[in-house]
């Protein structure tokens, strides 16, 4: 039986005082699985790195990407307070990732805040430079089961991005997004107004709509 209320398969809590390897810095109550694995460089960076809040949850297999943060000045990787990253998921900081309080990330996901220039020689896509683009998850959003997130993309408050879903551009807060690429599926019941979106979504889609009538 375990110690957590009966929940089995719930990683321990990081009890030390130092953070775990990899790790610039941890808050209370963080519970990080061990087979949670990090690619980055061996030198850390005083203002950037990856640095989770309170509670924040990393379940078996997680994979956390940074690069090298001495030559990348866009490498950051921030996970607020009460986030909760399922298993298999594979979170990209190469251009920067911050994951607002109490998103959750469901298995498998993918968030990737770098690619591949892909055009013009060589052949073959190894030879070519990287892309960068911030992506910015806001608070309490939730990304669906094996769900995609590419580079640049902001997932608004509240957003809710379907199993499965590849998100190309932003979200705006209190959505449902689907498919590949996502698409507008309907707002979530009971953030129908203005309040949650804030007035330039709202502006944004009507413009959007009026374009498609006339």
């Amino acid at each position: 039986m375990s110690k957590d209320g009966g929940l089995q398969g719930l990683p321990k809590i990081w009890s030390h005082e130092n953070p775990p390897p990899g790790f610039d810095s941890v808050g209370q109550g963080v519970r990080i699985a061990s087979t949670v694995t990090i690619f980055r460089g061996s030198e850390p960076h005083p203002k950037r790195g990856i640095r989770l809040g309170d509670n924040v949850v990393l379940f078996d297999r997680v994979r956390l990407v940074m690069g090298d943060l001495i030559v990348n000045s866009q490498a950051d990787l921030i996970i607020e307070n009460n986030v909760m990253v399922n298993a298999g998921a594979y979170l990209s900081g190469e251009g920067g990732l911050i994951l607002e309080e109490e998103v959750l990330v469901g298995p498998g996901a993918k968030i990737l805040s770098a690619g591949h220039e892909i055009d013009g020689p060589p052949v073959s896509i190894f030879g070519h430079s990287l892309t960068y683009g911030r992506i910015c998850i806001q608070y309490g959003a939730w990304i669906g089961a094996g769900a995609i997130v590419r580079e640049g993309v902001t997932v608004g408050r509240g957003t809710v991005v379907g199993a499965g879903s590849v998100v190309t551009r932003d979200v705006p807060p209190g959505a449902i997004v689907v498919g590949n690429p996502a698409r507008f599926l309907r707002w979530r019941k009971g953030f129908e107004s203005t309040e949650l979106r804030g007035q330039g979504w709202w502006n944004r889609l009507k413009s959007l709509i009026l374009k498609a009538v006339h």
